[in-house]
């Protein structure tokens, strides 16, 4: 994951003065925040979290052919 460096914030500012993290959430899509100067949160919007657990219909037939494939055998055996 890249990190533009100006996303960055400090546990201590972000308890402080949480709406304006959360205004550069709104403008810059995400804010890591750091504990002891090592990225420890990642802080973005609700609807973009939702969206990345989503997993899109061409990712799970992929998946579901992909291990149709790899275990063949032993779903021939179930299937008697």
């Amino acid at each position: 994951m890249n990190v533009n460096t100006s996303n960055l914030v400090s546990i201590t500012e972000a308890n402080q003065n949480f709406s304006r993290v959360a205004r550069m959430v709104d403008e810059r899509g995400a804010v890591v925040i750091l504990k002891n100067n090592t990225p420890r949160y990642l802080l973005i919007e609700f609807s973009s979290a939702e969206a990345e657990q989503t997993a899109s219909d061409e990712d799970v037939l992929s998946i579901s052919r992909r291990l149709l494939a790899k275990n063949h055998e032993a779903y021939e055996v179930l299937a008697k």
